[in-house]
């Protein structure tokens, strides 16, 4: 576990989120954090890819997240890609952990889904729930990742069924749970 950090670093939101000064968001009215979320520093969400329309629609959402999620340093979330009318948004569900320099462009990332340091996930992907994606692994754009898989390589492939237990194996709500209370 990392040393307990400074207490300025990170600013609390009102439903509990934990953002780092030194994280960089853009359009950040365009993000819904779920609550109990935490960003790193050199974390970096683009809000500002959207649909386009007026200020203040409903469809203007670019980024939702869950809660109990977790976005490690130096990692990128950014919607996947341009339709006909602006950027598609990108959904994660609750306990998503994103490892240190990941970047993820995948329309939808399901509940208890630990993806690894360094992991590029490509654009307009879907990760169902409960998939441990390991460091360093490469998936394809447009993929669709089966529930309780896990998957490693590049191209990212499946390379084990996980057990209907894998939820509690899987540790993302533990561990972030743990740092939450750490910051």
């Amino acid at each position: 576990m990392p040393p307990k950090q400074v207490k300025g670093e990170y600013i609390e939101t009102d439903t509990g989120n934990k953002v780092s000064r030194k994280s960089n968001i853009l359009g950040s009215q365009n993000i819904i954090l779920g609550g109990k979320t935490i960003i790193q520093a050199d974390c970096t969400i683009r809000g500002d890819l959207r649909r386009s329309g007026a200020p203040g629609q409903h469809g203007n959402v670019a980024i939702a997240v869950g809660r109990y999620c977790f976005f490690a340093r130096s990692s990128v979330l950014r919607p996947p890609g341009k339709t006909h009318r602006g950027f598609y948004p990108m959904k994660l569900g609750d306990h998503v952990f994103i490892g240190e320099g990941a970047v993820v462009e995948a329309a939808m990332v399901g509940s208890f889904v630990h993806i690894g340091a360094g992991s590029v996930i490509g654009k307009f992907s879907i990760i169902k729930d409960c998939v441990r994606i390991e460091e360093g692994t490469v998936v394809a754009p447009n993929t669709v990742i089966p529930p309780f898989s896990r998957v490693a390589g590049r191209p990212g492939v499946v390379i084990e069924e996980l057990p209907e237990t894998a939820q509690d194996s899987l540790e993302c709500g533990r561990i972030v749970k743990q740092i939450y209370r750490m910051i």
